[in-house]
């Protein structure tokens, strides 16, 4: 059988091929109401379907971009690829989601490949150690978006959140809570916002007259959180408080404190940052920082699609508070 051609579906709505041309491209301005059932009824009754290699040939676009996040299991990046995907949708785009595993190697071949397969444009939650690549996608204007991520010598769009100061008002919630003897996880400081949330935890001792003790704060790799714990837990005084700084370092917390019997907030009060979908449901309910994920992944197409689309667009880091959600298990007054 041979192929349906938009030719063949303006012969049988009666219509110019042009026409065709604008009801694919859903340029109705000008098109009344009954040419476009017309129009819609021979594309059913033909089984047409348009082919959008060619079109994106002669549109120079594809409608579609890509997203390369660095680790798809943080419920915060899965989070802000629905808000993406769900944008781009409303927008008539399509959004190809890529893993790094905050691997550099690897989001240098995604960075790459999708560039081949012509999407329209990126959303990079970056690793930090491709500038060069970063550098030459700003200096040959080609549309691109920085989330969560800081990086300080690459003039770009960023999407960021408030790392430091949340990390201070979970801290400072300890302290009004009589806690001296705090500890702060965080996966190896290899990207801002890790190095952020320590500076804030540090900040907020320093400011209490808390001198730092550098064997509370551990950056380690996921795999050896649970390990590390077991070393800071058999010292003479262990922390009565911790801040677990990501979602996995938290589960990996909990189930540390499960295995010894350590009860939260009775034994160690616990502040997640992250966005833990069922931190209201925990036992006890689960003092978290929520990060505003949907809001800024929203934020981060717009900005895209103007850059894709030629439009006005500032380029300029937004920074989106968090909100500390206080709850029981940080609660416990010392």
């Amino acid at each position: 059988m041979a192929k349906v051609t938009m030719a063949d579906v303006a012969k049988y709505a009666g219509v110019s091929k042009s026409t065709v041309s604008q009801y694919i491209n859903k340029r109705y301005e000008y098109m009344g109401e009954d040419t476009r059932k017309k129009i819609k009824s021979a594309i059913e009754q033909l089984g047409y379907h348009p082919n959008y290699i060619a079109r994106s040939l002669k549109q120079k676009k594809t409608s579609m971009i890509g997203i390369i996040v660095a680790d798809i299991v943080h419920r915060f990046s899965t989070e802000i690829c629905r808000s993406i995907e769900d944008y781009c949708f409303e927008h008539d785009y399509q959004a190809i989601i890529c893993n790094a595993d905050n691997n550099p190697k690897k989001e240098r071949t995604y960075i790459e490949t999708l560039r081949a397969k012509q999407v329209d444009g990126l959303i990079i939650f970056p690793t930090g150690q491709n500038t060069d690549i970063y550098a030459k996608m700003i200096e040959e204007d080609y549309p691109v978006v920085f989330m969560d991520r800081d990086i300080p010598e690459i003039d770009a769009p960023f999407i960021l959140s408030t790392n430091v100061e949340s990390s201070y008002h979970a801290i400072k919630l300890f302290l009004e809570n009589g806690h001296r003897n705090i500890a702060i996880l965080t996966q190896p400081l290899t990207i801002s916002t890790r190095k952020e949330r320590i500076e804030g935890y540090k900040k907020a001792l320093l400011e209490n007259s808390i001198d730092i003790c550098e064997d509370n704060i551990i950056s380690s790799e996921i795999e050896n959180v649970k390990n590390e714990l077991h070393h800071l837990f058999q010292k003479k005084n262990p922390p009565t408080a911790i801040l677990a700084g990501n979602d996995l370092v938290f589960l990996e917390t909990l189930a540390f404190l499960q295995e010894k019997k350590l009860r939260i907030p009775e034994d160690v009060s616990l502040i997640v940052f992250d966005n833990f979908p069922f931190a209201h449901l925990s036992n006890p309910p689960m003092t978290m920082i929520a990060q505003p994920a949907f809001e800024m992944g929203k934020k981060a197409t717009e900005i895209l699609l103007k850059q894709v689309n030629k439009e006005y667009f500032k380029v300029e880091k937004i920074i989106y508070p968090c909100e500390l959600i206080v709850r029981q298990s940080s609660i416990k007054k010392i």
